[in-house]
């Protein structure tokens, strides 16, 4: 693997210079991405599944009010027998099997999670579609100027845009655009990428992304 190359652009989206991304993070090739499709697959199941509430239920014939007494004996009256006018098979009865509350989260390792963030992050850089902007917003909030900084790069397609926590006014000047998902560099995860056709950085976003991935491995060697 080798290092990656982003070009930065501006408020117009002139490029102003160039950034290298570790290879780590976004050199893996398409056949590497190709073959780690199922870890990906996992990863987001598992996330989708984590964000379900799990409250829905039904009653059963237990639960609903009524039908302690027998609606009529057992035999001689020439109808089928029955118990309780709750029973399911009874209008206002209770339901069979119905959903109970649970728990949908699924046990994801965290080198899961980081290896899959990896290889889509690398297969949108081999499609060409990751970048970092300078909004030139950081003294007030403009989403006019979010926009002519963005629609260059993604091309009005929906984007998920990172940025650091000290970027509050670009984030502010993007949240109301409905084709882009703001998050902060210390959420980014698999499935805001996978379901972005651009992923767009900016500067102290992406310093700050790149620094919290790569400082682990830093302090292990």
């Amino acid at each position: 693997m080798a290092n990656v190359t982003f070009n930065v652009t501006d408020g117009q989206g002139q490029a102003t210079g160039t950034v290298e991304a570790p290879a780590e993070l976004f050199g893996h090739t398409a056949e590497e991405v190709q073959a780690h499709v199922p870890l990906i697959h996992q990863v987001v199941v598992a996330q989708l599944a984590a964000a379900r509430q799990g409250t829905h239920a039904t009653k059963t014939r237990g639960m609903v009010s009524g039908g302690g007494k027998k609606p009529w004996k057992q035999k001689g009256t020439g109808r089928a027998r029955q118990g309780s006018i709750r029973a399911p098979q009874w209008y206002h009865g209770g339901t069979v099997f119905g959903p109970q509350p649970r728990d949908y989260s699924q046990r994801t390792p965290k080198k899961m999670k980081a290896a899959a963030l990896r290889y889509v992050l690398s297969d949108r850089a081999n499609a060409g579609r990751v970048a970092i902007v300078d909004f030139g917003v950081s003294e007030k909030p403009s989403t006019k100027a979010a926009i002519a900084a963005l629609a260059p790069v993604s091309k009005d397609q929906f984007t998920t845009v990172v940025f650091s926590r000290d970027n509050i006014n670009e984030w502010l000047s993007v949240r109301n655009i409905p084709t882009v998902h703001p998050i902060f560099a210390d959420q980014l995860n698999t499935y805001d990428v996978v379901t972005a056709q651009y992923v767009v950085f900016t500067k102290e976003g992406f310093d700050a992304f790149v620094s919290a991935k790569t400082q682990p491995a830093a302090k292990e060697a």
